[in-house]
């Protein structure tokens, strides 16, 4: 099964906030067997918030499952030690800091290839490890603006917009995760690694294919047309007498049926409205004649017209009535996983798991330092190696859910 496809798969994590754990949980959904590491006071995700449940970032605990963590100082001679040793037995290593970090603390690709030449290598950065702006300093808000992306939002009479949700840092992590099964696939083929270089801006340009295609044949920069398509009229939020909702009717036969519904002929009989192309061009025009009509009834009265025309429509909906909806329901990605220190948490579950059942978490998102032993054990250090480390204060080891839970049932005895 997918959720099953790289099993045996060890991945090596030295990512936080959010592009490089996003990736590092798309490999630990597919099976990957992903070690976390973390700095001793845990890595600057768990400090991202609000909000919060019960002291833990709700942000860390969504792209952070199935994965362990070991808290390691990497100051320390003896902690980087400690990860090349690790690496001797690992397929993957992902990292996101700024270029030159890992190098500094001889870490970098071509330092770790002479310990493991079939390692796959994956640096995710803002602008790539190469280039003018490759020490520039840049996250998701950076990105969006940098990269055009802003520039396409809103309305003509908006100020600057950028998308809510962090989609460069997730696009870079799917990215870079695609990237990287690409790069075992070769490596379990030829016997060798290689280093990947995944960018945010590179990530975010490519999500603009469309847009910057336009630009090209055109020479013209995007018209912000708030919720309409740029390329497509009418396909827009148009207001009702209750809410909003979203139409699509750019086709010709879905437009001559969108005319009858609303009982206005004159729009299908007006040369400027004749072909796609028209109304594009005169989509003002037609927003406004379109939007005096839909206002007058209401959502669930349009809908049912529409939709009985075979019209593409929706209301628009709001997380709140995204989570009670059917199509959440049916989606399979509705999971709670239960955290050791947060309780049951409501989250979604891997997208691509098999049609005939969801798939579920296994784990939650670790405790900074949680698997420390375990893991140092599975990784072929013995008890007295182990002993010295902690004494050292090279690695800590954190409280295992096991014993936040026996600390629980205590309390509440």
């Amino acid at each position: 099964m997918l959720r099953d496809s790289l099993n045996g798969v060890r991945v090596i994590d030295f990512s936080h906030v959010l592009a490089g754990p996003v990736c590092s949980m798309t490999l630990a959904d597919l099976g990957a067997h992903v070690v976390k590491i973390e700095p001793p006071d845990g890595e600057i995700g768990r400090r991202i918030g609000p909000p919060w449940i019960s002291g833990e970032s709700a942000a860390f605990i969504s792209v952070n499952r199935n994965k362990y963590s070991i808290a390691i100082d990497l100051k320390t001679d003896a902690g980087r030690h400690v990860v090349r040793r690790m690496v001797r037995e690992a397929d993957v290593l992902v990292e996101n800091f700024r270029p030159g970090v890992m190098a500094s603390m001889g870490l970098d690709f071509d330092a770790l290839r002479q310990l493991n030449a079939r390692l796959v290598y994956c640096s995710i950065s803002a602008f790539g490890q190469k280039g003018a702006s490759c020490k520039r300093p840049g996250v998701d808000g950076v990105i969006q603006a940098v990269s055009g992306l802003m520039s396409t939002l809103g309305t003509t009479s908006a100020e600057p917009l950028k998308v809510p949700i962090p989609v460069a840092d997730m696009m870079g992590g799917y990215l870079a995760s695609i990237a990287i099964l690409g790069a075992l696939h070769q490596a379990r083929a030829g016997g060798s690694g290689q280093h990947l270089d995944v960018s945010l801006y590179n990530a975010t340009l490519m999500m603009q294919q469309i847009g910057f295609a336009a630009f090209f044949a055109s020479g013209r920069e995007p018209e912000k047309t708030g919720s309409a398509a740029p390329y497509a009229c009418p396909n827009e939020a148009f207001p009702t007498q209750d809410g909003w909702m979203m139409v699509v009717a750019y086709h010709p036969e879905r437009w001559r049926a969108l005319c009858e519904v609303l009982a206005l002929p004159m729009l299908e009989a007006d040369a400027r409205f004749a072909t796609n192309d028209d109304r594009v061009r005169h989509r003002a025009t037609l927003h406004h004649m379109l939007a005096a009509r839909f206002v007058e009834r209401t959502t669930a009265d349009w809908m049912e017209q529409l939709a009985a025309r075979d019209i593409l429509c929706t209301p628009i909906a709001t997380y709140g009535d995204v989570v009670e909806s059917a199509e959440y329901a049916d989606s399979g990605l509705p999971q709670t996983i239960h955290h050791p220190v947060a309780g049951p948490v409501r989250t979604h579950g891997f997208a691509l798991g098999p049609s005939d059942r969801p798939a579920a978490p296994d784990l939650p998102a670790p405790l900074t330092g949680q698997h420390t032993l375990q893991m140092l054990e599975r990784y072929g250090f013995d008890e007295g190696e182990i002993a010295g480390l902690l004494n050292a204060g090279v690695i800590r080891a954190g409280r295992t859910a096991h014993e936040i839970c026996e600390e629980d049932r205590k309390v509440s005895a």
